[in-house]
Parts: C-alpha cells; structure tokens; sequence
C-alpha cells in the first residue's frame, strides 16, 4: 500500500485557517486529514467542508453516549462525508451497533458511500495506574484486545489503539480488521503527552494500518519534510 494512503496528519489546532494552511503545505503527499475535538469546536463542521477537497477526512470525536444519541451523531458524520468517525469501545455492544448502523442508513439515504466506524480502545495517554483509576480491570494491551474483540463482534471494520497493542489485535481479530494507530513518534521526537508511542516503522510492522501523527509533523519548522521522512520510514517498514 502507498504510504500516503497510510498517514492521517492530526490537524489539532483552534483555527480552521491555520489547520488549511497546514493542508495546504501538505499538498500531494498526504492524503487523510484528522478534525478533532479542538478544530471541530473551534470551526465546526465547516472544518470538515474545508478540508475534504484536500484529503480524506477522520472524524475524530469519539462519541460515548446512550445508542441513540451516539447513531444521531454518527448519522451527521456521515451527511457531512467524513470517510472515517470514531466512537468509544467502551459504550457497549448496543451503542457500537446502533452507530454503524447509523452509518450504513444515513449512506443509503443519501447515496454516499457510509463511513468507515471504528471503535476508541484504550487511550494512548493512560497507563495502568489510569486504568486502575476509572476501575478498567486488566494491563492497557488486556484492556485494548477485550475491547477491540467488543467492537468485531459487533460489526466494526475495526479500532484506534496504540501501536503496542497493534500485534495482539491483529493475531486476535484478522487480517482483514482495520487498525489505526495514534501515539507515533518519530525517533528523536519527545512523547508529549502520550505513554505508549511507537516509531513510524514499529507501528507499520506491528500490523497497523493507518498511523495518526499531529505534531511532530504540524509543528515542525517545516511540515512538509517532517511529513515526507515519516513516508520514508513508513515505506520502508512496509517492504
């Protein structure tokens, strides 16, 4: 598969005209965009309507709410014509079912091919001590693979979970079970905030499939190259 079709540029910023001006310097070697909880709060579902003509877009929002309220929500992604929205494993089989049923009603009503729904795992910023906190029983990687099998047997095409978690649901859930992975760092790049990152090319050969980096590439004094290095590493690890 061609790296650019592998790498989702995380535009996590507060305005919808610097996240373009990153798109747009990201023209022609990156093909996903991610809108997520800031830009989307800052610009709404314009965010998204700037954005589709560059790339293909991952709605990152996660939802967790009761089934209703999650398929309304997933329902709206899907009129936007986001390729990818997210939801929380963790709202339970009825919830998972009910948004990509959503998914697949608002496509057929509008004739756009549905969206892509993924389920959230376990968060790359939380540990063991943070599991433990909120009363999730189990090591993250136990708590990712029970999670991800949740989100199978209820007819996701797959989940978001850290790249150490990567190899486990890939033996557990099949070749064919969409794994996207955030918390990649670049070798040489801080952690920031995140716990449990991998490089561009241990993520790849772990099994994920798509890899979400946001600032490492955004922030970089020059985007593009910090973007065209990940592909490398990406191509590489793919051979």
């Amino acid at each position: 598969m061609d790296p650019r079709d592998r790498l989702i540029v995380a535009l996590d910023t507060s305005s919808l005209e610097e996240a373009d001006a990153v798109a747009e310097r990201l023209s022609g070697i990156v093909r996903w965009f991610k809108v997520g909880p800031e830009l989307f709060t800052a610009a709404g579902p314009a965010a998204v309507t700037v954005l589709r003509p560059r790339g293909r877009v991952f709605l990152d929002l996660k939802f967790h709410d009761i089934p209703a309220t999650v398929a309304g929500a997933v329902a709206a992604a899907a009129r936007l014509g986001v390729d990818l929205v997210n939801v929380h494993a963790s709202g339970g089989s009825p919830m998972l079912r009910a948004a990509q049923e959503a998914a697949e009603r608002s496509a057929s009503s509008t004739g756009r091919r549905a969206p892509t729904v993924i389920a959230v795992t376990v968060l790359t910023s939380a540990d063991s001590p943070v599991l433990d906190e909120v009363g999730m029983r189990g090591a993250p990687a136990e708590a990712a693979l029970r999670l991800a099998w949740l989100a199978r047997e209820a007819g996701l095409a797959g989940v978001v979970a850290s790249p150490s978690d990567a190899a486990a649901i890939r033996a557990a859930c099949g070749p064919g079970f969409l794994i996207v992975c955030p918390g990649v760092r670049p070798a040489g790049v801080g952690r920031d905030d995140q716990r449990r990152v991998a490089t561009p090319g241990a993520a790849i050969a772990a099994g994920a499939d798509l890899l979400v980096i946001g600032r490492p590439i955004t922030r970089a004094p020059d985007p593009r190259r910090a973007a065209e290095e990940v592909l490398r590493e990406m191509a590489l690890a793919g051979v």
